[in-house]
């Protein structure tokens, strides 16, 4: 098989876990998981999220990274080269392709977003949640949205946080990063975990995540686990792909892929836990916030109790690090493609790439205000167009490639091959869920986010 010259491997052992931890992390965990975990019953939840992650997550995540460390390359090289050992048609290069734009249509609006961590941050640490109540933090956030100029300053801001890190390579600027970042997002979050145990509602959020009620099972809830499994992995936006070329050979994919899962589940489980401690020892506010929980929930909360300051700006730097290492992983697919296939320079490559992410995200943060109410498709602006077009359409489907390609067009040889350090065991039963069932989880994803949209349509 043609290959490229391989730019780099992760130089220390651990570094593809930190990396693949701090892309599946992300705001995912951090900012959804906990209100979703709200909305659809707590415990039920979680178990059902727990056995999406097992037979979904894990095995097409172990699929994305063989195939990078099989290309070692970009996820667009990567799989015009195992395809062309595969003797399979061009077709299958449609998976790198995928990777590539949805990771970078992501990275144009998750800035945006993740941008609103910055103010936010900013807030804390100036104090500035003390007295606020349920209607007063609303009209805050209201007023960040509503302001075009602040949040273009904190898009660009980590727009250039992110681009900068990748500038200095895969060794020197995005490992070095995560190395640190990592554990100080960990230590944070055993801190804030440690300081909910004293409001004297840990308790009560454990039972309310812990608490199984059968009658909370649902098939709406299904549906929403078995999306967040996938989404929260990083699966299909090309980043563990990427991820996956600098692995080294030695390393045991299923046992690496395995351990990710569970942190990245830790991780959601423990920020749901001080979360709701904080939530259910503030009187007036619910669990069950929605997407406000973060913006603005949890500030009532964090200005009425004591040390407030201190846990408010933990924090948001702590969500300020997680939404950081996950756009880095957004932006090194396209950045690498550039770097390999063109010749460009990293620091040439992070420009082009970061500055069209950058001018595109103009367009989502005009869609909170003065876009809000602009249809772009089927009653949807521009942010929510491009949500809609990436979180139903590329990511599942690339997802559904991958799975597909590898459990049944790539050789059984090199499967096994790339897989030699685990075992057979785990081996055997990875293949078949592979084959047989990730593929039809996917699916339901994809009729799940684009039947409501496809009724409406029709109906209109």
């Amino acid at each position: 098989m043609k290959r490229l010259k391989q730019h780099a491997i992760w130089g220390r052992r651990g570094s593809f876990i930190l990396a693949a931890t701090g892309s599946a992390v992300g705001l995912g965990n951090i900012w959804k998981f906990p209100y979703i975990a709200g909305e659809n019953g707590g415990a039920a939840f979680v178990l059902l999220y727990l056995a999406c992650v097992a037979l979904v997550g894990i095995p097409i995540m172990m699929a994305e990274i063989m195939l990078g460390r099989r290309g070692r390359a970009n996820p667009i090289t990567t799989m015009n080269n195992i395809r062309t050992e595969a003797g399979a048609s061009w077709f299958w290069t449609l998976i790198g392709w995928l990777g590539v734009i949805a990771g970078f249509l992501i990275l144009s609006y998750y800035t945006v977003i993740a941008g609103w961590t910055l103010d936010y941050f900013a807030l804390a640490v100036q104090n500035k949640f003390v007295g606020l109540d349920g209607d007063s933090s609303n009209k805050l956030f209201d007023a960040l949205l509503a302001d075009r100029s602040r949040l273009v300053q904190s898009h660009t801001s980590f727009m250039a946080m992110t681009a900068l890190v990748l500038m200095f390579g895969v060794n020197k600027g995005l490992e070095n990063v995560i190395r640190w970042t990592m554990p100080i997002l960990l230590l944070l979050l055993l801190a804030l975990l440690g300081y909910a145990y004293t409001t004297g509602e840990l308790l009560t959020s454990a039972r309310f995540l812990f608490s199984f009620n059968v009658e909370d099972l649902s098939w709406n809830a299904t549906l929403i686990a078995l999306g967040h499994a996938f989404f929260t992995l990083s699966l299909g936006m090309g980043a563990i792909m990427a991820y996956g070329a600098y692995m080294p050979s030695t390393a045991a994919i299923g046992k690496t892929v395995i351990i990710v899962a569970l942190l990245d589940v830790l991780v959601a489980i423990i920020t749901s836990l001080f979360v709701f401690a904080f939530v259910f020892a503030t009187p007036g506010i619910q669990a069950s916030q929605g997407p406000g929980l973060i913006f603005v929930t949890l500030p009532v909360a964090f200005g009425s109790m004591p040390a407030g300051l201190f846990i408010g700006s933990a924090f948001f730097l702590m969500v300020i690090l997680s939404a950081w290492v996950s756009t880095i992983s957004l932006l090194e697919p396209a950045v690498a493609y550039l770097n390999e296939r063109f010749d460009f320079h990293r620091i040439s490559a992070c420009l082009i790439v970061a500055g069209a992410a950058w001018l595109l995200g103009l367009g989502s943060v005009l869609s909170f205000n003065e876009w809000s109410d602009q249809e772009l498709i089927w009653g949807m602006n521009f942010r929510t167009s491009i949500d809609f077009f990436t979180a139903n359409l590329l990511l599942p489907i690339g997802g559904l490639l991958i799975a597909i390609f590898v459990g049944w067009v790539m050789n059984i040889e090199i499967t096994k091959h790339e897989m030699q350090q685990d075992s057979p065991y785990l081996y055997a039963v990875w293949r078949f869920v592979l084959r047989y069932f990730a593929p039809l989880a996917v699916l339901v994803i994809i009729v799940n986010g684009v039947y409501p949209v496809l009724t409406v349509v029709v109906a209109e």
